[in-house]
């Protein structure tokens, strides 16, 4: 028996009503056999019914999204296993819209983007291009999928299954030592869920339920001890701060992002690792708000040394994608200090972080794997260098992706860092705690950081000397730059105009923290 609670208006003729989220989730997944068949026949164009598939998700993803701005909460219910009290739901809602929207947009770029990479890649191996492309495509349903969930089992399935694919593309397409890479990776974030696994079946032990969206209201009238409380969130909370790869559980990130092909680079990092932030506030923040604030301080504290530590790291590399790895580390630490403020301002600050992190790291892998593609597989930034001449669109698709995680107006990096920091501070205000109070402070100053090694990595790579056998390189073809100037057009417009995200972020986050 099916059931169906949608709240839909004006659509369309060609879209069943009640259908929309349950596509975003099987089309991608029946369409990756269709895609891995015709691999072999299609060989590298099969990019482009990977690029179909995912096109149509990001306009579901928009049509979903223009519903919610308009007032609504799409919820679709299917019974799965109702005797035991799990029903398969969907659901979007202010929260989840940033999330799927970032995901979608990227993954669309990715598979446009990946076919002239990959081509290089694979080259003439016809069968394998089917198998990157399901993969990818997979791998993009597990994402899609972890959003929406309404149940904690379905959010755990759905967490999982975004590991296997991109173990594959690690494995299989990666670089230097990579099936060990791959396996590392794995291991890490598989261990890190196991832990949440136990923090759910707790929950579930604690109320009897599973519904993400009932244990709120079933944990306040059983009350349990906030010994109990703080147990379950310290399960769960490392289950999604391995994903998020802050510091001490970041070992696997640095070399599983910057082995992996650029394509899947400009995935993992921009869309895979934030999603530990949104089922941090969906699930840990809305269900044990009284333990969150407890650890609120020690989050905080380790917010602040991912941030600096990642910062400095990137300083100190020679590899291009490498130093983005660990840039990456210290953006997921801004997105954990606003988390961990447990304030209007911060938590939503956090969510545009993610959002401003996907467009402008998203740019950032592109534009190392254009370089790379362009310069023969060269990633050292010591022997690049004058390339702004020869590839200026990829030249101002970096400024504006290094300016946009530095915070610099009128970008949307500017934006999210003013909501983190506002939040930041008025949490420590609120809660008269002079450790976050100092957490923040030195957050804002270890911006700096950001900046250093922003810089430093333009003025290395595009201005300066050019040495003699980097005179033959050229721009990157369209299939590079399109998606390239898609996200630059995105990074511009969400700092010009950030209520697209906020206006209907901030009454959900309201509602979850109880401000």
């Amino acid at each position: 028996m099916l059931l169906i609670a949608c709240n839909l208006q004006n659509i369309g003729w060609w879209l069943p009503i009640g259908l929309i989220l349950i596509q975003l989730v099987l089309v991608p997944i029946c369409a990756s056999i269709i895609v891995f068949l015709l691999g072999k026949k299609l060989a590298h164009r099969t990019g482009w019914l990977a690029f179909i598939v995912l096109f149509y998700t990001t306009l579901l993803s928009f049509i979903a999204a223009s519903q919610v701005m308009g007032g609504a909460t799409l919820i679709e219910t299917y019974n799965w296993a109702p005797n035991i009290g799990l029903i398969f739901g969907l659901r979007v809602d202010g929260l989840s819209v940033p999330f799927i929207l970032t995901i979608s947009v990227l993954s669309m770029s990715v598979s446009i983007y990946s076919i002239p990479y990959m081509k290089r890649k694979i080259e003439d191996k016809k069968i394998e291009y089917g198998a990157y492309y399901a993969f990818l495509i997979l791998y993009v349903a597990g994402m899609i999928g972890t959003v929406l969930a309404t149940n904690l089992i379905q959010l755990f399935i759905f967490y999982e299954f975004m590991l296997i694919p991109s173990y594959f593309l690690i494995a299989q397409w990666g670089y230097g030592e990579r099936e060990r890479i791959a396996i590392m990776y794995f291991l890490w974030t598989h261990i890190g869920a196991l832990a949440l696994l136990m923090g759910i079946l707790l929950t579930y032990t604690t109320v009897g339920s599973l519904n993400i969206y009932e244990i709120p209201i079933l944990l306040a009238q059983t009350n349990p001890s906030l010994e109990l409380m703080t147990g379950i969130s310290i399960l769960m909370l490392l289950g999604f701060l391995v994903k998020m790869a802050v510091f001490g559980l970041h070992i696997w990130l640095p070399h599983a992002h910057a082995e992996a092909p650029a394509p899947i680079s400009a995935l993992l990092s921009p869309a895979m690792i934030g999603i530990g932030g949104y089922t941090a506030i969906r699930t840990t923040m809305m269900f044990f708000p009284t333990a969150f604030e407890v650890m609120s301080g020690i989050l905080s504290i380790w917010a602040l040394i991912t941030i600096i530590y990642g910062s400095i790291m990137a300083l100190t590399q020679d590899d291009l994608k490498r130093l983005l790895a660990y840039s990456s580390i210290s953006q997921m630490g801004y997105i954990l200090l606003g988390i961990s403020s447990h304030s209007l301002l911060g938590v939503s600050g956090s969510v545009f972080h993610y959002v401003s992190h996907g467009t402008c790291k998203g740019l950032l892998f592109m534009v190392a794997g254009a370089i790379i593609l362009q310069a023969d597989g060269i990633r050292s930034i010591k022997k690049l260098g004058g390339l702004g001449s020869k590839m200026p669109i990829t030249t101002i698709a970096a400024i504006i992706g290094f300016f946009g995680i530095m915070g610099m107006p009128p970008l949307n990096g500017f934006q999210s860092e003013w909501m983190l920091f506002s939040g930041a501070f008025a949490g420590a205000m609120t809660s008269n705690s002079p450790i976050k109070l100092i957490t923040a402070s030195t957050g804002i100053i270890a911006t700096i950081l950001t900046a250093c090694y922003g810089l430093w990595t333009i003025r290395r790579i595009f201005f300066g000397l050019r040495p003699e056998y980097l005179e033959e390189v050229k721009e990157a073809p369209l299939t590079i730059t399109v998606p390239l100037l898609i996200l630059s057009v995105m990074t511009i417009l969400l700092g010009v105009y950030p209520a697209i995200i906020t206006e209907h972020l901030l009454p959900i986050i309201s509602s979850i923290i109880g401000s």
